[in-house]
């Protein structure tokens, strides 16, 4: 009977415990490590209760009782020594791993023992979640796709994410760790896919009743079958203007793999800015408005003030990650 589980998920890929890229990887090898060192305490607690409760059961006549009994050098040792140790190297190691692993940290490996190259470009994709789909950005190709997102194995992505509505969680489980899009904001993601393949990404925060088919396929792909993907994507696509990505963005359900030959250059841009429609200012007008009023009415002043917040200058803000 105990057996039972372990042969029913005998044939399950856990892909959090054996994911294809290097980002989460590190991440699942993080995870293990945080388990393990817990358990060290966990563990012996539970044979303890366990081996206390049988020995100093009341039918057991033959075990030692020492009524006046009130402190043990060696014992307080252990209880408090072990778990402070277990603590101190946990602490360090999660502290350690989570600076490596920041999601706007550019990547220094493709995979253990191989780093990214001097001269290596990373491939740029552009994220928008809507309502209830993802529109993904190929601004080197001048492409676009819904649901679909590829890229060559061993290549550094960086991702730019944002959202039209509300929040959502981009998260591809065999790739990197979750990370939210937020209208208005810009959040970065970088990440290495090591293996070809065909895997799973959806949204992991719950934004509205389309939430469950908000899903889409990853394709890790070799450079010949990436470039052959993007001459596809060329040839079977629509253009995607201001006036279809009106259409677009509308809240729809379940929708298919759906490809752009031809992108408006600056519609990420004004996506990001909330000026896609007629006659909107974009964010960053106004903020670099504000910023120059606030220049001419306090001068020298005010450029020490604007130097010291960077959402003043910058084009948009950039959000914080979980």
């Amino acid at each position: 009977m105990l057996l039972l589980p372990a042969l029913m998920l005998s044939g399950c890929n856990l892909v959090l415990l054996n994911p294809a890229g290097d980002v989460a990887r590190q991440q699942s090898d993080l995870m293990i490590a945080s388990v393990i060192l817990i358990s060290l305490i966990i563990v012996p607690v539970l044979i303890a209760i366990g081996v206390i409760a049988w020995r100093y059961r009341a039918s057991n006549e033959r075990a030692d009782y020492d009524a006046d009994w009130d402190h043990s050098t060696k014992l307080e040792l252990v209880v408090w020594a072990a778990p402070l140790l277990i603590i101190v190297m946990l602490g360090a190691m999660t502290w350690i791993g989570a600076h490596q692993l920041d999601p706007y940290r550019p990547l220094t490996r493709i995979s253990a023992g191989h780093p990214v190259a001097a001269n290596a470009q990373p491939l740029e994709v552009e994220v928008v979640s809507l309502d209830w789909k993802w529109l993904f950005f190929y601004p080197k190709y001048g492409i676009a796709t819904v649901n679909e997102l590829a890229a060559p194995i061993n290549m550094p992505i960086h991702f730019k994410l944002t959202s039209t509505t509300m929040m959502n969680s981009f998260f591809i489980p065999s790739l990197a760790g979750q990370i939210y899009t937020m209208p208005g904001m810009q959040t970065v993601l970088h990440a290495v896919i090591n293996k070809p393949g065909n895997y799973k990404g959806f949204s992991s925060n719950y934004s509205g009743h389309g939430f469950t088919d908000m899903r889409f396929r990853f394709l890790g792909m070799s450079q010949q079958d990436f470039s052959r993907w993007v001459a596809k994507v060329r040839a079977g696509g629509s253009d995607l203007d201001r006036k279809a990505f009106d259409q677009l963005s509308k809240p729809s359900r379940a929708v298919p793999v759906h490809y752009y030959a031809h992108v408006d250059a600056d519609l990420y841009h004004h996506i990001l800015n909330r000026c896609v429609d007629p006659g909107q200012v974009c964010m960053d007008k106004i903020m670099a408005i504000d910023a120059n009023s606030i220049r001419a009415a306090h001068g020298s002043d005010a450029d020490k003030a604007l130097s010291g917040n960077p959402s003043m200058t910058a084009p948009a803000h950039d959000a914080a990650t979980n």
